[in-house]
């Protein structure tokens, strides 16, 4: 009968459906991360692609300027951006992510440092001052349009300084490190795995504090590829010396 045909149609397609289902490949893990320029968020990337790299996956480090990283996260193109915060740039930032329906969560907090040649003369010393820095070039990371001193990568980018070159990526700032014996400040955490040996962090007699950490959306849950890269940051960082 038609009600028969019917029937045994519906449940070849089923079936063929269901074979087709448990064949298919599983799908893609992907995951995102914008950031400044810091080597142990690239230490942590590394080690959550060698956990997943027996799987499909689409993974992605993007090393950007302050506003792309806000954006980044805001449009969903990242699931997390890592930042700092400073009691020079606090309320502004804050009012932006707030503004964007981001939030802030710290990772840890530092006192500032510089990282300098190995060759520099300045290296042997326990601490260094600002004014110490200004016969060296100043490197600081290009923020594009929206340059605003807020929105600077390094603290104290307002103090004097004779001497400035801007770059684009970390990568060119350590050959200018080396190669002009220029300085620039940071967090303190260095990675010889990935910057070899020939630059050294000293720390900077300041009154500021970088507080790194990472934002996220308020509206939507953290994955588990997320959470997991987070465990591989946190734990990185805890293995440093600040």
């Amino acid at each position: 009968t038609k009600f028969l045909s019917y029937a045994r149609q519906i449940v070849e397609q089923a079936a063929l459906l269901e074979r087709e289902y448990k064949s298919a490949p599983p799908p893609n893990r992907a995951f995102a991360v914008s950031s400044q320029h810091y080597a142990f968020v690239v230490n942590a990337f590394v080690e959550l692609v060698r956990e997943y790299g027996r799987d499909k996956y689409e993974f992605t480090l993007r090393e950007l300027k302050t506003a792309e990283i806000i954006e980044d996260v805001r449009t969903h193109r990242s699931d997390i951006g890592v930042l700092y915060l400073s009691r020079f740039n606090r309320e502004v930032i804050r009012h932006i992510l707030q503004n964007e329906e981001l939030k802030f969560e710290s990772l840890f907090t530092a006192k500032p440092h510089v990282f300098v040649s190995r060759s520099n003369p300045l290296v042997g010393r326990e601490s260094v001052t600002l004014d110490d820095l200004k016969v060296f070039p100043r490197l600081t990371y290009d923020q594009g349009v929206k340059n605003s001193f807020y929105f600077a990568e390094e603290l104290h980018i307002t103090a004097e300084s004779p001497k400035n070159i801007v770059v684009s990526d970390r990568a060119t700032l350590f050959n200018l490190l080396i190669g002009l014996d220029g300085y620039t400040i940071s967090s303190g955490i260095l990675s010889e795995d990935l910057n070899g040996s020939n630059i050294v962090s000293i720390p900077l007699v300041s009154d500021e504090i970088m507080e790194i950490g990472y934002i996220v959306t308020t509206d939507r849950p953290m994955n588990d590829i997320t959470r997991r890269y987070l465990e591989h940051l946190r734990s990185y960082i805890a293995n440093c010396t600040l």
